[in-house]
C-alpha cells in the first residue's frame, strides 16, 4: 500500500514532528503522478511549503549534493562504445551538476566512477554534511535489486560477470547511512535515474522501514520497472532538468508531480516514477500545471544492466562464470542472488572446500589461542586522509584524499563512516611473536629487521566494512622489512644510478625524512633497483605482511594499546614533534615491539596488493591479493597530515598506482631464503 507524497521542500530546514504511524494507501488517477511509501510519524499540522528556489547565499543552512553519472560499462572498449548509456548518464550528471549549482548547491560530481571512486565520493559527501543543511544525492546509470538491496553499479564493471556486479555494486544504504548524520531534521533527497529490476528473482519489493528520518527517495521507475533513455538524456533526468529550469520556485511535491507526469506521458505510461519517504504529508494538488518536453525514447531497458526475465539460462550463465573460481566470495555472490538456486548446495560445498584448503595450508604450529576479551577501541577516524597533492595528483581529483578539517573529524573508511566511537572486536593473539635482527646490504640500502613466520588475526570489526571480516592469516616464511620508511637520501642513491625518478624538490628537502610524493609505480622502480644492486629479492610488502609487522605481536587497536596516546606516531594530534609542512626525520618517535619506526604516521606506505572493498575472499597465507589490470593499490599506516584515528593497526586506504601524492612513501621488504 502506498501514499502519494506531497508538500516537501529542498530549500530550508525541515523539522520532523511526532505522531502516530500511518499506513499508506494506493492511489491512482490523473493526479497520482508519484507513488510514495511513507514510513514516518505523521503530523497533519506540519506545513512543508518552502519553495525549491535558487539560493545564491545559503548562509547557515548549506545545500550539499553528490552527483554521479556512470555510463562506461562493458567487458572491453567495443562494448563500452556500443553502450548507449555511455554518453547519456555522464551528460545527465553534468547537466544536473550545473543546474544544482545555480540553485545554490555545493556539488560533488563524478562521472564514470569506479567502485573505489564512488565510495570515496560518498565519504566526502558525508564529511561535508556534518556542518548541517540539505543533502541531495543523484545517480544516473545501471542499477538492480538484490533481495532488500538497491545496488548502484560503478563504471568499469562487466555486465557479463554477475558475481562482480553483486560484489562491487554500491548499496544504496551506503549513501543513506552517509546522509544519516544528525542535522536538526533537515531534508535528505535521493534522486535515482536507474532501473529497479531484480534479474535474479521476480520479487522487486522495496523495504522502506530503514530509511533515515526526513528522507525522500525519488526513483525513475516503480519496483521491478525499467528506466528509459532519450537522445541526449535519460527521460527521468530530462524531466527534472526541464522542471527545475522552468519553475524552480515551487514546492518539492509539485516538482515531483510535474516530473512524474512528464515521464508517464513521454513513455506512454511504460515508465512510472515512484518514491519512498520517511516524511508524512497530505495529498498533492491535482490541478498542478504540467509542461511537457518530449525527448524520443531510445530504449526502455537502457538503464537496466541485466534483463528483467529471470530465466533459467541466466542462472546457468551466472554459475558458469564462477564455477572454476578459487575465491569463496564468488560463490557467496551467487548465493546472494540465488539463495535457493539449483547450484546452491554446490556453492556451499565449494566455499567449505576452499576454506578447508586454506586452513590446511597453514602451519600446524600456528594454531591460534582462544580469543581474548574484546578491547575497547576508543578512536574516531576522519572520512578521508588529508592531502596536498602534487600537480600530477591534482589531475585525478576523484582519487585524491580530501583535506582534513579543523573540526572534530568525521568517521572513516572506504564506505560508510563509523559512529563517533569505534569498538574493536577481540583479535586472536599471535602465536609466534616475531623476533628482530638487523641487516643492511649496502651503505645506501635501508636497514632491515627480520620478522619470523607466524599467524595473526587481520582486520577489525569496526564499522568500516573494508576492514572486515577479521580473518586468520598465517605467514609461512620469515621476511625482513625496513626499519624505517625509505628516506630521501636512500632514494637519491637510486636516482643517481638513473634507475628512479627524481623526487619532487619542494616535498623532499630533508634528506633524513621519509621520501614522499611517490607513486606505486615509482616504488616498483626502487625495489627493482635494490634487487639488481644487492642481488637480494627486494619487493613491496604484502598488505598482510605490513599489518603483521605493524602489530608486532600485539592484538590491541594500536600497537601501543587500545587508546590513542601522544608520543607514539607522527600525526597532527599525536604530540610533538610535528610540523604541518611535512613528516619528521625518520625515527623521531618510539619504535613498535619489533623495533620498527614510524609504521603509523609519517607517510602512507605502499603495499603490493590491489585494493578490494573488504577482506571477503582475501588470501589467508600472507600473499599479495592482486587482480589483472588493477589500478588502485593499498596504502597503509596514515601520514603526518592525518589525525590519531588513522594510526590504528587495521586502518587501510588506497590510491591510484600511477599517481604521485605528497603523503605517499614506501617501506620495503626482502625475502629471507
Amino acid at each position: 500500500m502506498w501514499r502519494i507524497f506531497m508538500l516537501v521542500c529542498v530549500a530550508g530546514a525541515i523539522q520532523a514532528h511526532g505522531g502516530d504511524v500511518h499506513a499508506a494507501a494506493q492511489r491512482s488517477g490523473a493526479d497520482a503522478g508519484l507513488g510514495m511509501a511513507s514510513t514516518a510519524a505523521a503530523n497533519p499540522r506540519s506545513s512543508l511549503l518552502t519553495p525549491f528556489a535558487p539560493q545564491r547565499n545559503p548562509g547557515p543552512s548549506p545545500r550539499i549534493a553528490l552527483v554521479i553519472g556512470n555510463g562506461a560499462y562493458g567487458a572491453n572498449r567495443a562494448d563500452v562504445q556500443a553502450n548507449a548509456l555511455r554518453g547519456n548518464a555522464p551528460r545527465d550528471a553534468e547537466a544536473m551538476r550545473d543546474r544544482l549549482r545555480t540553485l545554490g548547491f555545493d556539488v560533488i560530481a563524478r562521472t564514470d566512477a569506479t567502485p573505489g571512486q564512488m565510495r570515496e565520493a560518498i565519504r566526502e559527501f558525508h564529511q561535508r554534511l556534518q556542518a548541517g543543511g540539505t543533502g541531495l544525492f543523484y545517480f544516473a546509470g545501471h542499477g538492480m535489486r538484490i533481495g532488500q538491496q538497491t545496488l548502484l553499479i560503478p563504471a568499469g564493471l562487466d555486465s557479463r560477470s554477475p558475481a562482480t556486479l553483486v560484489r562491487e555494486g554500491v548499496d544504496l544504504n551506503t549513501v543513506l547511512q552517509a546522509m544519516r548524520a544528525a542535522r536538526d531534521g533537515q531534508l535528505n533527497l535521493v534522486i535515482l535515474d536507474t532501473c529497479l529490476n531484480n534479474p535474479f528473482s521476480p520479487d522487486a519489493s522495496i523495504d522502506t522501514s530503514a530509511l533515515p528520518g526526513n528522507t525522500v527517495i525519488a526513483y525513475a521507475t516503480a519496483p521491478g520497472g525499467f528506466a528509459a533513455d532519450g537522445m541526449r538524456h535519460g527521460i527521468y533526468t530530462n524531466a527534472w532538468l526541464h522542471a527545475l529550469d522552468t519553475t524552480p520556485s515551487q514546492t518539492l511535491a509539485a516538482l515531483l508531480q510535474r516530473v512524474a507526469l512528464q515521464v508517464r506521458e513521454v513513455t506512454d505510461g511504460r515508465q512510472m516514477p515512484w518514491a519512498a519517504s520517511s516524511l508524512h504529508s497530505p495529498s498533492p494538488d491535482s490541478n498542478a500545471a504540467i509542461a511537457l518536453q518530449n525527448d524520443s525514447v531510445v530504449t526502455l531497458h537502457s538503464r537496466g544492466i541485466l534483463p528483467k526475465d529471470s530465466s533459467e539460462q541466466y542462472e546457468i550463465a551466472f554459475w558458469n562464470s564462477i564455477k572454476d573460481s578459487n575465491y569463496p566470495a564468488d560463490y557467496e555472490a551467487y548465493l546472494k542472488a540465488y539463495p535457493n538456486g539449483r547450484f546452491a548446495a554446490l556453492a556451499h560445498a565449494r566455499i567449505d572446500r576452499l576454506r578447508a584448503a586454506a586452513s590446511s595450508t597453514a602451519p600446524s604450529a600456528a594454531t591460534p589461542a582462544a580469543p581474548s576479551a574484546a578491547p575497547a577501541q576508543a578512536a574516531v577516524r576522519p572520512s578521508t586522509p588529508a592531502a596536498s597533492a602534487s600537480p600530477a595528483a591534482q589531475e585525478h581529483p576523484v582519487t585524491t584524499p580530501k583535506p582534513a578539517v579543523s573540526a572534530a573529524p568525521p568517521a572513516p573508511g572506504p564506505a560508510v563512516p563509523p559512529a563517533a566511537a569505534i569498538t574493536a572486536v577481540a583479535q586472536k593473539p599471535i602465536t609466534h611473536p616475531p623476533v628482530a635482527g638487523e641487516s643492511r646490504d649496502c651503505a645506501t640500502c635501508p636497514i632491515m629487521i627480520a620478522v619470523s613466520a607466524g599467524s595473526f588475526s587481520m582486520g577489525s570489526s569496526t564499522d568500516d566494512p573494508s576492514e572486515k571480516p577479521v580473518h586468520h592469516v598465517s605467514i609461512g616464511a620469515p621476511f625482513a622489512i625496513g626499519k624505517y620508511a625509505v628516506t630521501v637520501d636512500q632514494w637519491n642513491a637510486c636516482v643517481a644510478a638513473n634507475a628512479c625518478q627524481k623526487l619532487t624538490p619542494e616535498s623532499n628537502t630533508n634528506k633524513a625524512a621519509p621520501a614522499r610524493d611517490l607513486s606505486w609505480d615509482d616504488a616498483q622502480q626502487y625495489v627493482k633497483w635494490l634487487s639488481k644492486t644487492t642481488g637480494k629479492p627486494y619487493r613491496l610488502p604484502t598488505e598482510a605482511e605490513w599489518e603483521y609487522a605493524d602489530r608486532g605481536g600485539t592484538t590491541t587497536a594500536y600497537w601501543w594499546g587500545d587508546q590513542m596516546r601522544k608520543g607514539n606516531a607522527n600525526c597532527k594530534d599525536c604530540g610533538d614533534p610535528w610540523h604541518k609542512e611535512g613528516p619528521e626525520v625518520a625515527g623521531s618517535f618510539a619504535p613498535n615491539p619489533l623495533g620498527l619506526y614510524d609504521m603509523n604516521g609519517g607517510v602512507w606506505e605502499w603495499t603490493a596488493d590491489c585494493w578490494h572493498n573488504s577482506y571477503q575472499g582475501a588470501p589467508t597465507d600472507g600473499h599479495a591479493w592482486d587482480s589483472p589490470g588493477c589500478d588502485m593499490r593499498v596504502i597503509r599506516g596514515g601520514s603526518w597530515r592525518e589525525g590519531g584515528g588513522y594510526m590504528l593497526s587495521a586502518t587501510r586506504f588506497k590510491y591510484s598506482a600511477g599517481v604521485r601524492q605528497s603523503q605517499d612513501g614506501v617501506r620495503v621488504v626482502k625475502d629471507l631464503r
